[in-house]
């Protein structure tokens, strides 16, 4: 596929895997809604507590994605204003996240809500950022929270060839902390790796950026992470972290990547872990993709997930 497009089909199809169990943090409950299942992906049956979509559909994670993609697809000028422009037409006023926000607003003083809602659930990052493209401010990007929004953004314009300089600029767009963008840069290092044919792209980052002090603080933590057992343990992701925000999400993925064989058993392991599920396996699927090529991504999976085909179409 052009512009290493496989990669972002293997976020894509990722997310919408893990997507039916999207912050499924009861490990219990988790159990019982996998059992006796060899492949839990793609669950007919909704089983997030927050929000309830159509299986084969992608999480707000992956939609800013596609946002992203469809704005490319449209031209390579004016870029930033197109991609403000798609992202109020797909989130802003009008749209099914906007009006589900006017629902979750009505539970905001229930302690401990666990209400589900009938359609998309859009995050902080991108609540902010429609707030403040509507009041065109020169930077638009969320800063509350330090989650996964601006990487699931700027991936495809970083597959498509726009060099690392340049992805600030958009990263921007969407959220303007510091801890996010530099753990997504750490993302993209590693997927660049990957699709240059380095064999293990991990080791290849500590070793670019073992002196490196923007990288100490991720270096140090994947070098503590290869320490761990071998044998894939759900119990150490809830101690690296289960939920969206950095560090815990980079962290859970990286372990995760190390201890698992192929693009599937990642994806797999990945929901089995439960909690933020759709953070993780957008940055997973990406780099299996990137490290073993796009026949490493399940046919069947393909075939399963909504967005997929406008992806393939691009070749």
């Amino acid at each position: 596929m052009k512009n290493n497009l496989h990669v972002f089909l293997g976020a894509t199809v990722a997310d919408a895997a893990a997507r039916p169990l999207h912050w499924v943090y009861n490990q219990k409950k988790l159990s019982i809604y996998i059992k006796g299942k060899k492949d839990f992906s793609f669950l007919k049956k909704n089983r997030s507590p927050f929000y309830d979509i159509k299986t084969g559909k992608v999480s707000g994670y992956n939609e800013i994605g596609q946002v992203m993609f469809n704005t490319l697809l449209e031209g390579n000028e004016n870029i930033e204003k197109r991609f403000k422009k798609n992202i109020l037409k797909d989130f802003g006023p009008g749209s099914k996240y906007w009006k589900n926000l006017k629902l979750r607003s009505k539970y905001k003083k229930v302690k401990d809500w666990r209400g589900m809602i009938k359609g998309p659930w859009i995050h902080q990052n991108i609540i902010e950022t429609v707030k403040n493209i509507k009041l065109k401010k020169k930077i638009s990007g969320g800063i509350k929270v330090n989650e996964s929004d601006g990487f699931c953004a700027t991936l495809p314009y970083f597959l498509y060839g726009f060099d690392f300089k340049s992805l600030e600029k958009i990263f921007k767009i969407v959220t303007v902390s510091k801890i996010s963008f530099k753990y997504a840069l750490a993302k993209f290092y590693l997927i660049d790796f990957a699709l240059k044919g380095a064999k293990d792209p991990i080791k290849e980052f500590i070793k670019k950026f073992n002196r490196n002090s923007f990288f100490k603080v991720i270096v140090n933590d994947i070098k503590k992470i290869r320490k761990f057992k071998s044998k894939f343990d759900p119990n150490i992701i809830k101690k690296l972290g289960m939920a969206c925000s950095y560090p815990g999400t980079f962290n859970s993925s990286i372990y995760t990547i190390i201890n698992s064989k192929n693009y599937k058993d990642a994806i797999l392991k990945t929901i089995k872990a439960g909690g933020c599920n759709c953070s993780r396996a957008n940055f997973t699927g990406a780099y299996f993709a990137a490290l073993k090529g796009s026949n490493s991504i399940p046919n069947d999976w393909i075939k399963k997930t909504i967005p997929a085909k406008k992806i393939l179409n691009q070749k």
